[in-house]
């Protein structure tokens, strides 16, 4: 037996903390340290009460920093796209232990930790599966596994269409992005990407599904004046923006808005989203008070929020009285779709 209380455990994603997997291994593991890769995995493990440290990186960049022994813990939409998901990140790393919680076992990947695997199953009862990963890629290419025919697929925070297959393969050439199969594109959603730069397809983030399942849980009202957060079609940002002094955020994009409610609705911010109507539902609403969300009528959000974030002072002394004066600047160009305000 090896001592599970000398190793640092990885948690990657929201549903290992809402279904409680997180929890229970902690208490049967014991280790000295639960780090919590990505964006919505924060946002559930700071609801969750939990001693953890949080952090914005995939879990492969993670695991990097780490010396010692380690463990990632998972919790896939189904135990196919769980296993996808070790796959994917053993083949950047080399060996890995895997606790897949959908299936309740433990992968010890390309000859990982087998001892540390073989303990973690004892405490457990998990099955154990040893598997490899080769990493094997194609240059320019990117499969992105584990679908459900219908949901929404991601690129760096943004969603480029809607899955129609188990595989979604992508192609990068002359300075272009473009979906071989599996995809039902959103061109928007490409326009908004390539905006950005053309990401390295190889190491860019992709996923597919629902960020989260779960809705948001109420937080304590944050500050009533400060600085107003610009997040603009990345969603996945939305962390490195709001520190202590920010009062309320200006959302553009409708995945965005939905996105960045449900996360701040936990902090207490507020959010002013601009969207036009092309929602992906990607995750379960929700907004702190004095939210205030509205659609253009005539035109785009990129326009209209880019035009915002230009053209309104993002300091105020009250988040009421930005709100109602951004209102002023938009009327007749938009219609109010939710107003939490006196909420």
């Amino acid at each position: 037996m090896i001592p599970t209380a000398d190793i640092v455990m990885v948690v990657h994603g929201p549903e290992a903390f809402d279904a409680g997997d997180a929890r229970r291994l902690i208490g049967l593991l014991a280790p000295r340290r639960v780090l919590v890769a990505g964006i919505m995995a924060r946002t559930a493990a700071e609801e969750s009460g939990l001693s953890v440290v949080c952090t914005d990186e995939r879990p492969s960049v993670v695991f990097r920093g780490l010396s010692g022994r380690s463990c990632l813990v998972n919790r896939g939409k189904t135990p196919e796209s769980g296993r996808i998901f070790g796959e994917l990140v053993a083949g950047r790393l080399g060996g890995l232990v895997h606790v897949e919680t959908s299936n309740d076992t433990v992968y010890c990947w390309n000859r990982g930790d087998r001892e540390l695997a073989e303990e973690i199953v004892r405490l457990t009862g998990y099955a154990l599966v040893c598997a490899e990963s080769d990493g094997g890629r194609r240059e320019d290419v990117r499969e992105i596994r584990g679908c459900l025919p219908g949901e929404a697929v991601f690129v760096n925070g943004i969603v480029i269409g809607t899955a129609t297959a188990e595989t979604v393969i992508l192609a990068s050439e002359n300075g272009n992005l473009r979906a071989v199969s599996g995809l039902d594109p959103k061109p928007h959603g490409f326009e908004k990407l390539l905006r950005a730069d053309l990401p390295d397809i190889q190491t860019a983030w992709c996923k597919s599904g629902p960020v989260r399942s779960s809705p948001p849980r109420q937080g304590e009202r944050a500050r009533c004046g400060g600085r107003v957060a610009v997040i603009d079609h990345c969603g996945h940002t939305l962390y490195r923006e709001i520190g202590e002094d920010v009062c309320g955020v200006l959302a553009v994009g409708d995945d965005t808005t939905a996105v960045c409610g449900h996360i701040c609705s936990h902090s207490g911010i507020p959010v002013f989203g601009v969207v036009d109507g092309d929602a992906d539902t990607i995750v379960k609403p929700g907004y702190a008070p004095g939210s205030v969300v509205v659609e253009v009528q005539d035109g785009r959000d990129d326009d209209v929020g880019r035009e915002l974030a230009a053209v309104r002072d993002l300091e105020t002394d009250s988040w009421e009285a930005w709100v109602e004066e951004t209102l002023r600047v938009l009327a007749g160009r938009v219609r109010v779709v939710l107003d939490l305000r006196g909420a």
